[in-house]
């Protein structure tokens, strides 16, 4: 399974989101790793999930932090987090 899936059936194990969207930015920061760690290295995560009602911006980020921690573990290096609870504006 690759690091980007994995990822997005954590996110929706967790959070049941009304949204989702996960894309590989890895492409953008090319030399921040050697190519043998892999090439999934940056993402960034867009969701919408009831489950972040009631919550700072550092709360929901630290959830999903919290619950990514097995990609993060199989070479994860940098994550960009846009979270919101429904109805909340988004920029997406």
């Amino acid at each position: 399974m690759s690091v980007q899936s994995e990822i997005e059936e954590l996110l929706k194990t967790h959070f049941q989101p009304e949204r989702l969207a996960v894309i590989n930015e890895s492409d953008r920061h090319a030399g921040h790793r050697p190519p043998e760690e892999g090439n999934e290295t940056h993402m960034r995560v867009r969701i919408v999930s009831p489950a972040f009602a009631g919550m700072t911006r550092i709360v929901r980020h630290r959830a999903i932090n919290d619950a990514l921690k097995p990609a993060f573990d199989k070479g994860l290096h940098a994550l960009a987090i846009e979270a919101a609870a429904p109805g909340e504006a988004t920029r997406w």
